[in-house]
């Protein structure tokens, strides 16, 4: 699919045979500019001018294809007479079912030559099957109000059921599109004041909504990253695995790269999922120096590395390990810079950061070269007070959350409790960003968009954390803390008892509350079991409940699952309310009691 545009009328812009088959050099024959253009596509044409770009690799690690700028730059402007053609208003919606694919980057870009926005839609068909992922793209279609839908050969014909009666004007391939007739002339590309693209958030306690980013926004984040952020160099080398319908893939490792004029190499999200040894091997061949993964990607290479594989690989040039779009566990980097330890990878290479599409991408940064810096806090004293107080004894009852580092230049940020005042350091409460990337609001969605952006431009994230020393620590989600007993609790400490059990796997726990028989909440937590044996499921099971008892002073409800049950976003993040909703489907309201045990075997 990833050659599907180069034929007919693009071949003549292919690049020399021999050097198709070369990825693009590190080294660029342009002076470095750190992303200071006031559009995309200012980016792309300057970046085009040089040497660099992207190269996509198939599921073996071999090179399928290299995507230089100036090939990029040529073909998106062919494309984009294309969508000319098609006599559309200007900035109307085109849906992008967007793999991790050459043509998602080239229509995408095409996009914004022609003055349409871009909207890329998740390629993933999670638990629940081809039937619940048409009801979402369908719902997608209708919030972004699309004009035209495209999608990869293999995701099309659910594509055309979701948009079933819409009346689009063009729906079909990356390779279909590129058969249509193009107009003379190249319309007007899109200005700095005007949407670049809609983002859809995740979806994790709602609905996803899309959030409008204009050209002028995402170019000061993209600033804020490879200036300061990421502190680019003339040597640096981006890999990724991530989606492009992600912000952390489409924002951090697709635009970054073009907007400071470095290459980039790409391995395909489900391909990294099956082998995500090739990750390093990628990494490693071509002397990648800046990659960036949620946690769960540095704990899956963690399980699947062998022993003997380290030797395998010569990751000294690895310099940014990045990692965030989720709670960040310092455990978990920990164990996978031991179990590369021999590969030349340093575990200073870690840059934790905390962000959100609502901000373009990034809000802060840890600084460069630290590593993963752990504050480890009183749990009583947070859970009853609100209060990060560091802890006395860290054998006690304590809680441990990663330094994100300071918000990014020209941005504020605060924490502030739930009448809205200011808090002062080390404690805790929703956190507030303002700055110049910022989203304009919600696409159609006036009254969310009001609910989270005030008037004077402060966006409400809805995450929860606190201050300490200018630094950012953020403890967790606002929707997803609950109260048992008079006590505040986050479902990530549930969740971490639960994932520490050798039964359990990183994401095999999902913590919530419910209503119980009394009517008051009760701390649940569903966990994917591999474990058949029931002896030893009932020795699991009356462990963690003991443990979470000591560990945080309430009861809690334990329902054994099989594996692949629990839901997940249209990122691949997993789902509380989704894990919640599903659980309560299973358990009438009020039957729900601490301490039964239960053990469901399918």
């Amino acid at each position: 699919m990833s050659g599907a545009l180069r034929a007919a009328p693009l071949q003549a812009q292919e690049p020399n045979a021999d050097l198709a088959h070369q990825p693009t050099p590190t080294r660029n024959t342009l002076a470095l500019r750190f992303a200071d253009f006031d559009t995309l596509t200012g980016a792309l044409d300057y970046a085009a001018q040089g040497v660099t770009g992207s190269n996509f690799y198939d599921a073996r690690g071999e090179l399928s294809l290299t995507l230089p700028y100036r090939q990029l730059r040529q073909q998106a402007i062919e494309l984009a007479r294309r969508f000319a053609g098609l006599n559309l208003q200007r900035q109307s919606r085109v849906a992008l079912v967007a793999e991790t694919d050459a043509d998602i980057v080239r229509l995408f870009f095409a996009c914004q030559y022609a003055g349409l926005v871009p909207v890329p839609l998740p390629a993933a068909v999670h638990l629940g099957g081809r039937e619940a992922y048409v009801q979402q793209l369908r719902a997608m279609l209708e919030s972004c109000d699309a004009s035209v839908a495209i999608a990869p050969a293999g995701f099309v014909d659910m594509l055309h059921m979701a948009a079933t009666d819409m009346g689009l004007t063009f729906c079909g391939t990356p390779a279909q599109f590129g058969q249509l007739a193009p107009a003379e002339l190249v319309p007007r590309a899109a200005t700095a004041d005007e949407l670049a693209y809609l983002q859809y958030t995740s979806g994790s306690t709602r609905f996803p909504r899309g959030v409008m980013i204009t050209h002028r926004t995402v170019m000061q984040n993209l600033q804020g990253i490879v200036r300061h952020g990421l502190g680019l160099g003339d040597d640096d080398r981006f890999m990724s695995w991530l989606p492009f319908y992600h912000d952390m893939g489409l924002v951090g490792l697709v635009f970054s790269p073009l907007a400071a004029q470095r290459s980039v190499d790409y391995l395909g999200t489900r391909d990294f999922a099956m082998r995500p040894r090739q990750w390093l091997a990628l990494m490693s061949r071509n002397r990648a120096s800046i990659s960036f993964s949620p946690p769960f990607g540095y704990s899956l290479v963690s399980r699947r590395l062998r022993p003997t594989d380290v030797a395998l690989y010569d990751l000294s040039a690895w310099r940014i390990a990045g990692v965030g779009a989720e709670t960040i566990r310092a455990e978990t980097l920990e164990r996978f810079a031991a179990t590369l330890h021999g590969s030349g990878f340093q575990s200073n290479a870690f840059l934790p950061c905390y962000g959100m599409a609502e901000c373009s991408l990034a809000v802060s940064f840890a600084p460069l070269g630290q590593g993963v810096e752990a504050d480890t806090v009183d749990a009583e004293a947070l859970g009853n007070q609100r209060v990060a107080r560091p802890a006395a004894d860290p054998a006690e009852n304590t809680s441990c959350f990663v330094n994100c580092g300071e918000v990014l230049p020209e941005h504020q940020l605060e924490i502030r409790d739930t009448s809205g005042r200011r808090l002062p350091d080390r404690r805790c409460g929703t956190i507030f960003v303002q700055g110049p990337s910022v989203m304009s609001g919600y696409f159609g969605d006036a009254e969310e968009t009001a609910r989270v952006l005030s008037a004077d431009g402060w966006l409400n994230t809805g995450d929860v954390g606190y201050l300490a020393d200018g630094r950012l620590f953020v403890t967790g989600r606002e929707k997803d803390l609950f109260i048992i007993n008079g006590r505040n609790i986050w479902p990530q400490d549930l969740e971490f008892l639960a994932e520490q059990q050798p039964e359990l796997r990183p994401e095999d726990a999902s913590a919530f509350a419910v209503p119980d028989a009394d009517g008051s909440d009760l701390a649940v937590l569903v966990m994917q079991c591999r474990e058949q044996d029931p002896l030893r499921r009932i020795d699991l099971v009356t462990r963690l409940q003991g443990l979470v008892k000591a560990e945080l002073g309430i009861p809690c409800f334990i329902e054994l699952v099989p594996p692949h049950t629990l839901p997940r976003t249209s990122s691949g993040k997993l789902s509380r309310s989704g894990a919640r909703r599903d659980f309560m489907d299973r358990n009438a309201v009020g039957t729900v009691k601490p301490g039964v045990i239960a053990q469901r075997i399918d």
